[in-house]
This record gives C-alpha cells, sequence and structure tokens, in this order.
C-alpha cells in the first residue's frame, strides 16, 4: 500500500535528528598545552593530574 501524501522534508529530517554526531570534548594539557581526552593521560607527555604523571616509553626508528 502506498502512503496517501508524500512525507515533507522537515518531517523526515525531525525524525532523523537524534542520528546526529556528536562532538568530543577535548580538553588541555596543563603542563604541555596538547589536546587530550578528559580523565586521561596526554599522549605527549604522559601527565595526568599534578600527583601523577606517566612515564612514556620513546619508540626507536631502525
Amino acid at each position: 500500500m502506498l502512503p496517501a501524501k508524500k512525507t515533507s522534508k522537515s518531517r523526515t529530517r525531525t525524525r532523523r535528528s537524534h542520528k546526529k554526531l556528536t562532538p568530543i570534548n577535548y580538553s588541555v594539557c596543563k603542563k604541555c598545552g596538547n589536546s587530550k581526552l578528559p580523565h586521561a593521560a596526554c599522549d605527549k607527555c604522559g601527565f595526568v593530574n599534578s600527583k601523577i604523571t606517566l612515564k612514556l616509553g620513546k619508540e626507536e626508528a631502525s
């Protein structure tokens, strides 16, 4: 059975409004200023907070 009336663009887009992408909230590392995910260690320097700093091993090029 076919629909009685055409679904408008507004109605279609309103129905799909929950399918949007959500932005990722980045925070700034207090030590080096690099962007990082909140509640995670910095990829560049390993800083988490003033009490915890992770020691990152450097990769050697072969």
